[in-house]
């Protein structure tokens, strides 16, 4: 008896984060019954919204600032991403000075949800604006923060946690001003997967997401070697914080709460005009 084809598995890109792989560590390995079989692909925030854009994959983990730009081709899962409370970016500087009018800010991705909401946080509170902006490689931030090359990074990910290693001072949180101002858990990253696939697809996928969310909580320790294989040389401690504040109950359902943050970031943002409006059933599933 022969395997499956190679063609029938489902093409995946998400991040080499623990929060991705501790989400879909039972998927990626065959452990839920009945689950579609993935060919995963890893890659940084940027890469897998620029992906979206181009349709290169059936699945992709991606910011839900791209969703605007992409929800013609894809449909938002309403499971395995990253949405909670006290989980937003933060602007990082040097010195401590809180005035970011007209200096150079490096942030993740223009398309990145980070960014969306540093640019509604900026509206906010630098009247003056901010000046150049210049995308790297969310790693690489922290460190041209402290060597001078930029005044300010906006940091996601487990940056929240080790940014005083870099002798960084945090200038503002941005989920912070966020769910003050609108009582809103933040929306961060989404899983979407292409509509082509079909109703039946999309649920079975949908299904087996959650499945695998709920192995892990089950059995944490079963994920730690792919976590730790792909975490970066990072702290376990430091990993085991970036699961316990990205991995929630939004991320086994959104929920409610979930798709009104989504639709709130999206409209306020389409209103600013920095992504385009969303349809009125833009968000549905599937």
């Amino acid at each position: 008896m022969t395997g499956e084809p190679a063609q029938s598995k489902l093409r995946i890109s998400y991040s080499p984060c623990p929060n991705d792989t501790f989400v879909f560590d039972a998927l990626a390995h065959g452990r839920v019954p009945g689950a579609p079989a993935l060919d995963v692909t890893f890659a940084d925030i940027d890469v897998t919204n620029g992906m979206a854009e181009r349709g290169e994959s059936e699945v992709l983990k991606v910011s839900y600032a791209v969703l605007p730009y992409v929800l013609d081709e894809y449909a938002l899962l309403p499971c395995g991403g990253a949405l909670g409370r006290g989980c937003g970016p933060l602007v990082l500087t040097r010195d401590g000075d809180g005035d970011l009018t007209g200096r150079t800010v490096a942030v993740p991705s223009e398309k990145s949800t980070a960014y969306l909401l540093f640019r509604l946080w900026a509206a906010d509170t630098v009247p003056g604006g901010v000046g150049e902006i210049v995308v790297m490689p969310f790693h690489e931030i922290m460190p041209a923060v402290r060597d001078g090359k930029v005044d300010a990074g906006l940091v996601i990910h487990e940056a929240r946690f080790t940014y005083q290693n870099y002798g960084l001072h945090k200038l503002a949180d941005m989920g912070e001003h966020w769910e003050n101002t609108t009582g809103l858990p933040i929306p961060l990253g989404a899983i979407i997967a292409k509509r082509s696939l079909g109703e039946q697809e999309l649920t079975r996928l949908a299904d087996s997401i959650r499945t695998s969310v709920r192995a892990a909580w089950d059995d944490p320790e079963a994920s730690r070697p792919y976590v730790m294989e792909h975490a970066q040389e990072m702290d376990p401690a430091v990993a085991d914080q970036h699961i316990g504040l990205y991995v929630n109950e939004f991320t086994a359902d959104l929920g409610e709460d979930g798709y009104a943050a989504v639709r709130g970031l999206l409209t306020r943002a389409a209103a600013e005009g920095l992504v385009p409006p969303l349809g009125p059933d833009a968000l549905a599933f599937p």
